[in-house]
């Protein structure tokens, strides 16, 4: 089963196009990296996946639902988490989770529930009533992992999660993402470190508005004879700057 389905999928502003042609497709439960430089498009691909932006041209499913025609379906079934986190500063995190439960329609008692196998998973009993702003960035990167699933999406979107927090919280980050995949949930997650995305199942490039490579890491450094994916990255790069000038 496809968790997403993209086919030519173009978004312009005025004349400019910020994604161009795209198609790609990711598997349920699979953990599918987006990558590309700043302003190479994934950011407004990811919007327009997420049913927050409306494509220009071309077709896609989000969960089963159309990105033009189920947008408020394609929200209710999926997650999404950013880099600054996503979570209420001046709330706990048992309000957080309340919160976001009721948010995604959850009952009183299936929030309580998940709430309190969150806390007892992450081991945070003693931090389960302290504000978020108080809590340690590697403790909020997980609470808001759990909040951004905590309505068993089928598909949550990780846009850079891993920003600015140190090699051990990434670490144990990437373990909860393959825990999630393990449940069926689809992760798709931008991110800026090439490390990062040897642990996805696959990764797509995109350069310029368009998605320049797609493969798994192992086929991507053999295909280009590269070591790391860093370098896969950089020569694509190098690449289009070349036909810029």
């Amino acid at each position: 089963m496809e968790a997403i389905i993209i086919k030519d999928l173009t978004k312009k502003f005025g004349s400019f196009t910020a994604v161009d042609h795209i198609s790609f497709e990711v598997g349920q439960g699979e953990i599918f990296g987006f990558l590309g430089a700043n302003g190479a498009g994934k950011t407004t691909a990811m919007r327009m996946l997420c049913g927050l932006l409306e494509p220009t041209s071309g077709q896609g499913t989000v969960a089963g639902y159309d990105i033009y025609k189920q947008r408020d379906l394609v929200k209710q079934n999926i997650g999404y988490m950013s880099q600054k986190f996503s979570l209420y500063e001046d709330l706990t995190i048992k309000e957080n989770m309340r919160l976001f439960g009721g948010i995604y329609g959850m009952s009183d008692k299936e929030i309580k529930m998940k709430g309190e196998q969150v806390i007892q998973d992450l081991s945070l009993q003693n931090e389960q009533n302290a504000l978020v702003e108080s809590l340690p960035l590697g403790i909020k990167q997980k609470v808001s992992f759990a909040v951004s699933t905590f309505h068993t999406p089928k598909i949550v979107f990780l846009d850079e999660p891993t920003g600015g927090v140190d090699p051990i919280a990434r670490r144990i980050f990437w373990e909860m993402i393959y825990e999630a995949a393990d449940r069926g949930i689809t992760a798709f997650v931008t991110t800026h470190y090439m490390d990062e995305a040897e642990y996805c199942n696959r990764i797509s490039i995109m350069v310029d508005g368009k998605i320049e490579a797609l493969d798994t890491p192992s086929n991507l450094r053999k295909q280009f004879g590269a070591d790391n994916l860093e370098e896969v990255f950089y020569t694509l790069a190098r690449k289009a700057k070349r036909g810029d000038d």
